[in-house]
């Protein structure tokens, strides 16, 4: 008997043993294998919980979670978080230097050889996420555009039209300001918002474009050069269109403010089109950004924005390798631009956008000289940065402290303390 009770034990355990798996160094032992995917858009929650569900139905032995932080935290978080340990399997990557920073630290698998797919994906998206001797250490996933949108009713009350060139748009503020309507919901508070979102979407039409940006960054133009100057000018000419007590409105405030329909105009990106739709705002129509003359090239602001990274340190490394070789594919891409719309993939396939918002403002494209952020590339890798510097200029211009020329001259002279083309 007791003989027969030890070898019932012993088959027992022996039984256990076989059930629990090892993944990755890690031992499972019926429980789901847990992936961390964090971003910094915590609006995107809603509609990145509906996509990672079909990812983790199809692998019942792993689940992943979209965990976000906060936009304006997201950078110095995610590198402590990676250098303590505790970082996120998989990474929402910005573009250029930020992202370099991460890979530069350590952080990151490089991607070529487990993901064919990225030969074919478009090189200017994939320069944004990978070394200068072509090591890609972020998936180029999605690009992002900047306009202007607008509430139907409020342009209809006053038969206004659509604006195509500066003076028609000049014309249309000052309309609605004569009555008495706040005419856009925008602020200086969250100072980003002025560069990345204004200045970047207004800008290229008045310096430019794609060409006078890659002039820049070889040092054949500077920020104080006319065309340059020119486009600080039209910036600073919104400001008496700008809402009382502008200076101290943040974003999220600038944003209740249009949904709720008490401003005409607001300045904003494609990747919020969802956050209007989940306040319930359906009112809304959008144009691209007024180009000077009628028949102008638009220059258009089509940002290389997101990429996605694997932590190379991650204690799944197996099955976060795995999901990131899914988000390579048509199946992610057309998930996430049907259920988070404004966000347009760069990976290689046929889609389909249910969104009419997100269609217009892709149609835009069409034709357009198209370019990213101004500062955004070469002009950020060093401190003082080209983009922490276009914050700077462009509130203290929109605050009266800086006048158009001062706050062009005051980026310039920041990047020449670092930047070698502006040196020689």
């Amino acid at each position: 008997m007791k003989k027969c009770l030890k070898g019932l034990i012993l088959i027992a355990t022996m039984a256990l043993i076989s059930i629990m798996v090892t993944f990755g160094g890690q031992v499972w032992a019926g429980e789901k294998i847990k992936l961390t995917f964090t971003s910094w858009r915590s609006d995107d929650i809603q509609g990145m919980d509906k996509v990672l569900a079909i990812y983790n139905n199809n692998h019942p032995d792993v689940i992943v979670e979209f965990q976000p932080k906060a936009d304006t935290e997201y950078d110095a978080q995610l590198m402590s978080s990676l250098q303590t340990g505790t970082g996120a399997d998989i990474i929402f990557l910005r573009s250029f230097s930020s992202g370099k920073a991460i890979y530069d630290g350590g952080f990151l698998h490089v991607l070529n050889n487990d993901i064919p797919s990225l030969k074919n994906f478009p090189s200017s998206a994939k320069a944004a996420w990978s070394t200068d001797d072509g090591k890609t250490y972020g998936i180029p996933i999605f690009g992002v555009t900047h306009g202007v949108y607008y509430h139907k009713n409020i342009f209809k009350k006053y038969n206004l039209k659509v604006p195509e060139t500066w003076d028609e748009f000049m014309a249309v503020c000052k309309i609605l300001k004569q009555n008495h309507e706040n005419v856009f919901a925008q602020g200086a508070m969250d100072e980003w918002t002025l560069y990345e979102v204004v200045f970047s979407g207004l800008g290229p039409n008045f310096y430019g474009g794609e060409k006078s940006r890659q002039a820049l960054i070889a040092g054949k133009m500077k920020l104080t050069d006319p065309a340059f100057v020119d486009a600080f000018e039209h910036i600073d000419m919104l400001q008496p269109f700008l809402p009382r007590g502008y200076q101290g409105l943040d974003y999220v405030s600038m944003q209740q403010m249009f949904a709720a329909n008490r401003a005409a105009m607001f300045f904003g990106g494609s990747w919020e089109i969802g956050t209007f739709r989940a306040i319930g705002s359906n009112d809304i129509g959008w144009f691209p950004p007024p180009v000077r003359h009628k028949g102008d090239k638009l220059s258009y602001c089509f940002h290389v924005d997101a990429g996605i990274g694997l932590n190379k340190n991650s204690k799944h490394y197996k099955q976060a390798l795995e999901f990131v070789q899914w988000t390579a594919t048509p199946e992610y891409a057309q998930l996430v631009m049907n259920q988070v719309p404004g966000f347009y993939a760069y990976t290689p396939g046929k889609f389909t956008m249910t969104d009419e918002l997100a269609k217009t403002m892709l149609n835009a494209a069409q034709g357009a000289d198209i370019t990213i952020r101004t500062t955004w590339e070469k002009l950020s890798d060093k401190t003082p940065s080209g983009n922490s510097l276009m914050n700077e200029a462009l509130i203290k211009m929109l605050t009266d402290k800086f006048t158009p020329k001062q706050a062009a001259a005051f980026v310039q002279k920041g990047l020449e303390t670092w930047y070698k083309p502006f040196q020689q």
